[in-house]
């Protein structure tokens, strides 16, 4: 919601304030900084210091998708609670549970579905990701 907004006020041209975002997104403010530094470190937004500082895309909108904004901001898209390194079910058993597959299939569905949805999509409420992957 965040970058959404901060995409539709200013986008990689101004600088947007934290602070208004916030408010717009009835978000808390400190929550905010937190998630920014992650995705400052990522390279998707750049600060401004200073009178009319702030935050702004480092890439427009339509070259920032919606997974590279949850990967950086340490959220995976995850639908086992299975360690996939590990041989053991989420159980802690040996083997996979009876669902795992169905599971793991659903994670990498979401995962390439957010892979093809960018910021743009977002403001245009345009989710046709579908349509754009098989294009590829």
């Amino acid at each position: 919601m965040a970058m959404a907004d901060l995409a539709l006020h200013g986008g990689s041209d101004r600088a947007v304030p934290l602070q208004e975002v916030a408010r717009r997104q009835e978000i808390s403010l400190s929550y905010l900084e937190q998630l920014f530094a992650r995705m400052r470190k990522a390279g998707l937004v750049s600060g401004v210091r200073g009178p009319g500082g702030g935050y702004r895309l480092a890439k427009a909108a339509n070259e920032t998708t919606i997974a590279a904004i949850i990967d950086a901001v340490n959220e995976p898209i995850k639908a086992t609670r299975c360690d996939e390194a590990s041989t053991k079910s989420c159980l802690g058993r040996q083997g996979r549970c009876i669902a795992h597959g169905l599971w793991a299939e659903m994670g990498t569905r979401i995962q390439h579905f957010l892979d093809s949805v960018t910021l743009a999509d977002v403001l245009e409420q345009r989710f046709d990701g579908d349509a754009r992957v098989a294009a590829e």
